[in-house]
């Protein structure tokens, strides 16, 4: 499964809670390169990126997503 399709599956599955997850994407700069958001963080699932209280980030840049510490995506 791809990102998107995981983060869309989370948010609109009702056996889930989408604030418990965490999106680690490439960020340059930013110590080791990557940064770290949760659920409560992303205003929009777009096609190609998400969009976030302070940022649009690219589906490919997603290196990582967990959901109550068990890891659903990795690259």
């Amino acid at each position: 499964m791809n990102p998107r399709d995981i983060l869309n599956k989370i948010k609109w599955d009702k056996d889930y809670d989408f604030n418990f997850i965490q999106i680690w994407y490439v960020h340059r700069g930013a110590p080791n390169n990557t940064k770290i958001i949760t659920g409560k963080d992303v205003l929009e699932i777009q096609k190609t990126f998400i969009k976030t209280v302070s940022a649009m980030i690219p589906m490919h840049r997603i290196i990582k997503i967990k959901y109550n510490e068990k890891t659903l995506f990795e690259r």
